[in-house]
């Protein structure tokens, strides 16, 4: 039988936003203190992740931080010719604050803020959770552009983004402010009924990883978020059941090689650091499909 109009319902709704928009303050205002080693530097702090895009779920506990250094940015311009490289090369020197030492002075900021309970990962400064504060992940990050065009400061055109370097020296780029304004606007475009089913089909997956049935690593919530992007907005329809079965339809028979992550900037599926590898979406759908005709 389907899974109960009440389940999704359940389902649907947002996980700890007071306990988890306590947290992010106090990770801001450690990171905003007058006292650290980039604080007459440029920078912002902001979130990303599914708090800061509201479809975090009630077994989530993580708040994404982002802390981007925009006195300093990386690039790709790989779709610029070569005059343009050139003019590019002529007006930009090397930066002398580097990625390194600001990474540094992020970790210090934090120990000085929360001692023990920072970890630094491979891709994140972690902190544990302790009393009422959650579990975070703090990305330091400088600004990332990938350009267009550039013929002089003046004359140029520009995705903004983020990038870091993994432990390993993996430079990752990522678009978190465009995913998030897609996202709202997806959102809206479905009369609200996106990013409630986006958590109704993180919290099947959870069932999924309890059951044993698929691995917890299988379906991140970034990929989830992405699949559901790509969906026209006339499938999201009047019930959670019709909206399931109308989106899981379309997936179905869809060209997914062509689906966009909600970022606009990169595909979906792939085999890069920042893709989905097309067999563990098929088994997520398969698996959800399997949930829903099983339910007891």
């Amino acid at each position: 039988m389907p899974i109960p109009e009440s389940q999704l319902e359940t389902w649907s709704h947002q996980g700890s936003i007071a306990q988890s928009s306590s947290t992010y303050a106090t990770i801001k205002t450690a990171l905003n203190a007058t006292d650290t080693g980039y604080a007459e530097k440029d920078f912002e702090v902001f979130l990303q992740g599914s708090y800061g895009n509201d479809t975090n779920i009630y077994s989530e506990s993580d708040v994404d931080v982002v802390i981007r250094l925009d006195s300093v940015f990386h690039h790709d311009l790989t779709s610029l010719p070569a005059e343009q490289v050139a003019s590019f090369a002529a007006a930009h020197t090397d930066a002398a604050y580097r990625y390194a030492e600001f990474k540094a002075h992020v970790q210090t900021a934090l120990e000085k803020s929360f001692g023990q309970s920072v970890k630094p990962g491979k891709r994140a400064i972690k902190l544990v959770a302790a009393g009422a504060r959650r579990d975070a992940d703090v990305v330091v990050a400088t600004q990332f552009r990938r350009y267009h065009r550039f013929f002089s400061t003046a004359d140029q055109r520009y995705d903004l983004g983020i990038c870091f370097f993994t432990t390993d020296g993996i430079r990752i780029s990522n678009y978190p402010k465009y995913h998030s304004e897609n996202c709202t606007a997806k959102h809206k475009g479905s009369n609200q009924w996106f990013k409630p089913m986006v958590r109704i089909l993180k919290n099947m997956r959870g069932k999924l990883v309890d059951d044993g049935v698929i691995d917890k690593k299988l379906a991140p919530s970034y990929f989830i978020e992405g699949l559901l992007y790509n969906v026209p907005e006339d499938k999201f329809k009047s019930s959670y059941g019709d909206t399931f079965v109308a989106c899981w339809n379309w997936l179905h028979n869809a060209d997914r090689s062509k689906f966009v992550c909600p970022n606009n900037q990169c595909y979906l599926l792939g085999e890069s650091t920042v893709t989905w590898p097309a067999p563990d979406c098929d088994k997520f759908l398969e698996s959800v499909k399997d949930l829903w005709n099983n339910w007891s």
